[in-house]
């Protein structure tokens, strides 16, 4: 009887099923190990550009400058630039026509801004849900591995005319390593889609109070000659 029960031999000697299982909850790992690194890049990307541009616009900038500033730059605006250039751009067009109310023009660009806020939200929130997915299944996944792995060892035991831990053990070994794999593909994505959620959530609050000031600035400016 073979007596190697390193893990690497172990996964070879292991049934198709269960290494199938495996293979899954490996691949699953893989990706949302990606998803966490270029998601926190990019949570990280946009509170920064998020706390430069609340420190410029509340400078003491006139906004028109500030517009020109942002729609003349190298790069696409991002985050909460965007929102700004949205909001703005859709004020201007409705004060240059002279014929539209005051509280419309300030409307107008509010719904301009909460269209862009959405967009993105729903860019920031990417990947989010994958991490969710593979947080709450890979366990399941991989105890469904190991229930397969732990049912076939003992399934071979009937052909045995006395079982023995010894003949018994290298299956069970094999079958619980599913269970492992489940859990180190599900616990850094749990740890990883609360941190982001609570960072998102954050940054969206950041968003909407930044809208309801840019819209009580708006105001003023809408009834100013």
């Amino acid at each position: 009887m073979n007596t190697d029960l390193s893990i690497f031999h172990l996964v070879l000697e292991a049934s198709f099923v269960v290494q199938f299982v495996m293979l899954i909850l490996i691949v699953a790992s893989v990706a949302s190990w990606t998803f966490i690194f270029s998601k926190r890049k990019e949570l990280s990307r946009a509170i920064q550009i998020t706390e430069e541009f609340e420190g410029e616009f509340w400078s003491g900038v006139a906004l028109a400058d500030l517009y020109r500033k942002l729609a003349a730059k190298d790069f696409e605006p991002e985050g909460i630039e965007k929102i700004f250039l949205a909001g703005y751009k859709e004020f201007s067009r409705m004060r240059q026509t002279g014929t539209v109310e005051p509280m419309v023009q300030v409307e107008s660009a509010q719904r301009a801004m909460r269209i862009e806020l959405s967009r993105e939200l729903d860019r920031l929130d990417e990947h989010l849900a994958f991490l969710a997915t593979v947080g709450s299944t890979s366990p399941y996944v991989g105890l469904f591995g190991t229930v397969w792995g732990i049912m076939n060892s003992f399934m071979s035991l009937s052909t045995v005319k006395q079982a023995t831990l010894a003949q018994v053990a290298p299956g069970i070994a094999e079958a619980l390593i599913a269970t492992a794999i489940g859990l180190f593909a599900a616990i850094p994505a749990v740890v990883a889609y609360n941190r982001f959620s609570t960072r998102l959530d954050s940054l969206t609050g950041r968003y909407e109070l930044f809208v309801e000031e840019f819209v009580v600035l708006l105001q003023r400016q809408a009834h100013m000659k």
